[in-house]
């Protein structure tokens, strides 16, 4: 039997057994009222989904989807288990816990998407929609798991939706849309609160280097203006520098390598945001070019711990926010301060 058609089947049977048990479902339609649904169609970057009746069941795929319907009260049946900044080994970041604990909720199924997504997992959730409007789906993964259920892809690019449009598509895919709305205005106004206690930041430009490997720096990789790291700096009042911008306009990868022998293109970076600690700073100090970087140079390096929840403060998700935004902010402030 092919495999989605296995999954099909599956998910079927498991249905039947279980009599059709739901979970949380949306408070309230399109239209605003629980009881009239109107089909929603959504055009993503891997085609056009419609959701025909307001789903009962959600499950999430790839990193922070689930946090969607669970800010707006929806408990999903199954989403991945975290596996960046997870530090008590649960597969659920603080503010995951902490939003289940007040909505008085268990924790969902948890899908292990180490080795890639679990189809048979998703599956066995029996959802009547699957979010992964942030997410690096391939083409072959969902057309996988559109033969589980209707699928949100990301709208153009691999894992570059930003925060405001994750929680846009999925709370739409929820019949949640007006919700959502409120949810973006909320975080926006608490942004903006947040960002006018720290006025040394205000037009600095920053850079965003990926997981840098402190013992082979002839090259260095970094996030484009397509990474949802890079965006969130125009949220907190930052700059892009031109030497981001100009590399990122003809590409639509989420990050680009460069040689270290081209370090001074980046001249214009104020501040620099990696992941790493105090062995991986002073490597960029020690290198005779690296070091060369104005960013550098004035230790104006923010270096987030890998396996702590504040290490995933850069990536701004829906619940993540108000829980690291503060942290995020003092440590920026700090960098600014020496740029």
């Amino acid at each position: 039997m092919p495999r989605v058609s296995r999954l099909v089947a599956l998910a079927s049977a498991a249905l039947l057994a279980s009599g059709g048990a739901a979970c949380s479902s949306p408070s309230s339609g399109e239209d605003g009222g629980s009881g009239d649904w109107s089909p929603i169609t959504i055009e993503h970057a891997l085609g056009t989904t419609t959701i025909e009746s307001q789903p009962e069941r959600v499950a999430t795929v790839n990193w922070a989807n689930h946090e969607v319907p669970l800010a707006l009260g929806v408990v999903p049946v199954g989403m991945a288990a975290a596996n960046f900044g997870d530090d008590d080994g649960d597969g659920v970041l603080p503010w995951v816990e902490e939003e289940l604990e007040e909505l008085d909720a268990e924790t969902p199924v948890l899908f292990d998407e180490a080795d890639g997504i679990d189809f048979e997992a998703v599956a066995d959730t029996r959802p009547d929609v699957i979010l992964a409007a942030y997410s690096g789906l391939t083409q072959e993964d969902y057309d996988t798991l559109s033969e589980i259920a209707p699928v949100v892809a990301y709208p153009e690019t691999a894992w570059g939706t930003p925060w405001r449009e994750v929680i846009e598509l999925n709370s739409q895919a929820l019949g949640m849309a007006d919700e959502g709305a409120e949810l973006v205005a909320d975080l926006e106004e608490e942004i903006d609160t947040a960002v006018a206690d720290h006025p040394r930041i205000e037009d600095r430009s920053a850079m965003f280097l990926t997981h840098v490997d402190a013992t082979d720096l002839s090259e260095v990789s970094f996030y484009t203006t397509h990474d949802t790291r890079a965006k969130f700096f125009e949220d907190l009042g930052m700059e892009t520098p031109e030497s981001i911008a100009t590399a990122s306009a003809d590409t639509d990868k989420f990050s680009l390598t460069r040689s270290t022998e081209q370090a001074d293109t980046f001249d214009d970076v104020d501040i620099i945001v990696t992941y790493g600690g105090d062995e991986l700073v002073s490597s960029l100090e020690d290198d005779p070019l690296l070091s060369q970087m104005p960013a550098v140079e004035n230790e104006s390096v923010v270096n987030l711990p890998e396996e702590d929840p504040l290490g995933t403060a850069a990536n701004p998700t829906p619940l993540s926010i108000s829980w690291v935004l503060d942290d995020y902010l003092s440590l920026l402030d700090a960098a600014a301060s020496e740029a």
